[in-house]
């Protein structure tokens, strides 16, 4: 079984985040890039699935400037067998359904058996590109799994849902995406670390994929930065506390 991981790239949540107002995208040099979290967790499920059987093949897909060797290095030396890096100009700011069709393009050519992605990323949030894939493959869907088993030519998983769990079947091949529920990523040891540097990572351009370099069809119009939080209003009680609550309250429509 061939299994592809969606992996992105993104902004370190512990550093600064902002947006280029000029561009409308994220100001990706405004803090260091590294493998989304919920990308390293989808990782980690399609490793355990190889570590249950052998037969299964890990290969790492991403669409990132050329920059992103780095962060595709980590996943060839967390255990994945390869990486394929979509890496073109014309792919800069794509929007979602743009990367569905780029990203799909290349998973229809190499034929994979299971497509895992993390259910959203840290900077984009959309939760949308799981199942755009899947639209365009013509496969299955199952979003949101908290738990994921491969039993023969099904994935069986768990999904939360209002007032309990939901339990879901979906036969291979097909596209699943996870939850931050499943178990965390696994860290690099020296020898996979070593290891990785001589793994195939495979440059490809949208031109090999046969996708043409036209722009996405949506565009951002402005963006604008979240206001600064304004400091509360303390209240010392110094016998008048009440009095100055309720005033506060009143004087906001609360009371």
């Amino acid at each position: 079984m061939k299994i592809a991981v969606l992996v992105k790239e993104t902004p370190d949540t512990y550093g600064e985040r902002h947006m280029d107002a000029s561009s409308g995208r994220v100001d990706r040099s405004a803090s260091a890039a590294v493998i989304d979290e919920i990308s390293e967790r989808a990782l980690e499920v399609a490793l355990s699935l190889q570590d249950q059987d052998r037969s299964v093949e890990v290969f790492a897909v991403t669409m990132a400037p050329d920059g992103a060797t780095k962060s595709i290095r980590k996943a060839l030396a967390m255990g994945a067998k390869a990486a394929f890096h979509i890496v073109d100009p014309a792919a800069a700011g794509a929007d979602a359904l743009r990367t569905a069709e780029i990203l799909s393009a290349l998973l229809r050519r190499e034929g994979f058996d299971l497509i895992i992605a993390g259910n959203e990323s840290t900077d984009g949030r959309g939760g949308v590109l799981p199942a755009m894939i899947a639209e365009r493959l013509g496969l299955p869907a199952a979003n949101y799994l908290d738990s994921v088993e491969l039993r023969g030519e099904e994935i069986v998983g768990t999904r939360t849902v209002e007032g309990g769990t939901m339990r879901v079947r979906t036969p291979v091949p097909s596209v699943i995406s996870v939850t931050e529920r499943v178990p965390e990523a696994r860290f690099p040891s020296f020898k996979g670390t070593l290891t990785a540097k001589k793994r195939p990572l495979q440059l490809i351009s949208l031109a090999e994929l046969g996708v043409d370099g036209r722009a996405s069809a949506t565009e951002v119009v402005s963006v604008v930065e979240r206001p600064a939080r304004a400091a509360g209003v303390r209240i010392t009680d110094d016998g008048s506390a009440a009095g100055q609550l309720a005033d506060f309250l009143a004087s906001r429509n609360l009371l």
